[in-house]
């Protein structure tokens, strides 16, 4: 065994890149990174955080619904998230402390249904891991059928942001100055609801509900302290995304070696990478400040 073979093995468990859950695990999750960084850029300099969590959680309530009737989870974690958008933008206000205060109850009203949808997973279906799978994510156990789909609003969700670059840019930076200039700004406003709704989906379907805002908040916001342009901020959120998604599925598979065939939480480390690599840029930042 060459010495280059003995650290592969040393890092990389037996069967890793061969194994099926894994590939799976990898496109799905590398797709939800690469959209949630795009995504989250604009999410951060638009100061929707907030929104982009609550979308994160009412999508949990499609997830548990999927459970309850037997339907693609995809469905219903993105038919539910795309509510939650429409309701928000109904509401037409401008003033971040009501928008706060609309998405607050159309969070609460979300996570009554979760609460309810997945009573009935538990009482009628005895769908015990359900609450896990919704909330905290599955990743090995994403059905290969998902990967054509998940893919495919992946790349609606890049070819809209795409399309709407730059008045969305425009929009984000200077809301008022894109009003001046003509710029339909509730219009790209809504198309960013539905785009970041997309993204949740696909964050929601890889690290659970409750964690997936991580994955569109983290990235985007470590990008943004080290990166002064908005298109390299978006790249290296991609990557940073992606490398803490690839590098989550890693530890976890390896994970089985640590205690006896139990893995690890591929969110946890997902998320523990990122809060990492946060932390780290705040250091840089001071380091580059002094």
């Amino acid at each position: 065994m060459s010495l280059f073979q003995a650290m592969i093995e040393a890092v990389v468990a037996p069967g890793f890149l061969s194994s099926g859950p894994v590939q799976t695990a990898a496109l799905v999750g590398g797709g939800a990174a690469i959209v949630s960084g795009l995504v989250g850029v604009f999410t951060v300099i638009r100061g929707q955080s907030f929104a982009g969590h609550a979308l994160a959680d009412v999508s949990s309530a499609g997830g548990s619904a999927s459970f309850l009737l037997g339907i693609n989870p995809l469905l219903g974690f993105l038919g539910m998230a795309l509510l939650a958008a429409g309701a928000m933008d109904l509401a037409g206000l401008r003033r971040a402390r009501e928008r706060e205060i609309v998405t607050g109850i159309v969070l609460g009203a979300g996570l009554g249904l979760t609460a309810l949808f997945l009573h009935f997973d538990v009482a009628t279906r005895s769908t015990t891991g359900a609450a896990i799978a919704v909330m905290f994510g599955s990743m090995f156990a994403i059905p290969a059928s998902l990967i054509l789909p998940s893919l495919v609003v992946g790349l609606g969700a890049v070819l809209i942001t795409g399309l709407i670059y730059r008045p969305l840019l425009l929009t984000s930076l200077d809301p008022d100055l894109a009003a001046i200039r003509g710029v339909p700004v509730r219009a790209i406003g809504l198309i960013h609801l539905l785009v970041l709704s997309l993204a949740v989906t696909l964050a929601a379907m890889t690290i659970g509900a409750i964690l997936s805002t991580a994955l569109l908040i983290g990235p985007a916001a470590t990008a943004l302290r080290l990166a002064r342009r908005p298109g390299r901020a978006i790249l290296l959120a991609m990557l940073i995304g992606l490398a803490a998604t690839w590098g989550g599925i890693l530890l976890a598979y390896d994970s089985y070696r640590w205690t006896s065939g139990h893995s690890w939480p591929v969110s946890f480390f997902i998320v523990t990478i990122i809060f990492a690599g946060y932390l780290l840029s705040g250091l840089a930042g001071q380091r580059r400040a002094a």
